[in-house]
């Protein structure tokens, strides 16, 4: 099996649901007692959470870069970073290792054109549904994004940082998101975008029924474990 390099620690919430998601699912298709080879650097997420709300994107861009390098040099064969938000500094990331990098947008259009979506509806922390770099990776797919308004992106925000990232889940908050989802429907979205790694720990397809949602965490592990067994050649740098 390919070694997989995960960068992640962001929150360590999303970082086991990961863990646990890449392990079951290598298993689920060898059997026996298969696991995968997983090298995991996770951060400090204190000086990440500092990075994005004092928006210091180069600091935060060196940071990431510095442990995909010591990733790399450990023996990881593809990287992948498990916060949609850090996915601002990807290219940072990318320069800085000569292995594969499995961007997260990517996977995300990948999905969404197999839907045949043109219109994605994006949940996520305030930085990443105001990011141009989610959106413009997007539009070269050919993908249009549409977001919540600007309060309910504060509120998200809030409770993203406030208790998703703590594994704190409540139901007033799970109606928020649901709120948002549906407006985001009735605005057009064909399909809404669960565009934080612990967004699906909240929300679930049961919750709004009729519109379909992309968790990103379940796309990004399962591009990780076709990867990882071969089931899928590793990207080409």
């Amino acid at each position: 099996m390919a070694i997989i390099g995960l960068l992640h620690g962001m929150s360590s919430v999303a970082t086991g649901d990961y863990y646990r998601r890449i392990n079951d699912g290598v298993n689920a298709r060898l059997g026996g007692h298969e696991r995968p080879q997983l090298l995991l650097w996770s951060v400090n997420f204190g000086d990440i959470e500092r990075f994005v709300h004092e928006e210091a994107w180069d600091e935060a861009g060196a940071y990431l870069a510095d442990r995909a390098r010591r990733l790399e040099a450990a023996g990881a064969e593809f990287l992948m970073c498990g916060s949609n938000t850090m996915h601002q500094v990807a290219p940072a990331i990318e320069a800085a290792i000569n292995v594969p990098f499995v961007h997260i947008v990517d996977v995300l259009a990948d999905a969404a054109a197999q839907m045949g979506a043109q219109t994605l509806g994006l949940l996520g922390t305030r930085a990443t549904m105001e990011s141009h770099a989610y959106r413009d990776r997007l539009a070269q797919r050919g993908l249009g994004l549409i977001v919540p308004e600007e309060d309910d992106r504060a509120l998200i925000d809030q409770i993203t940082f406030g208790e998703l990232t703590s594994n704190v889940f409540t139901d007033r908050s799970r109606q928020v998101f649901v709120a948002a989802i549906l407006a985001l429907a009735a605005r057009g979205a064909d399909v809404v975008v669960l565009g934080c790694t612990e967004f699906g720990l909240l929300v679930h397809a049961d919750d709004v029924p009729g519109i379909p949602l992309l968790d990103t965490t379940a796309l990004h592990v399962e591009r990780a474990i076709e990867l990882a067994v071969g089931a899928r050649p590793l990207p080409v740098r």
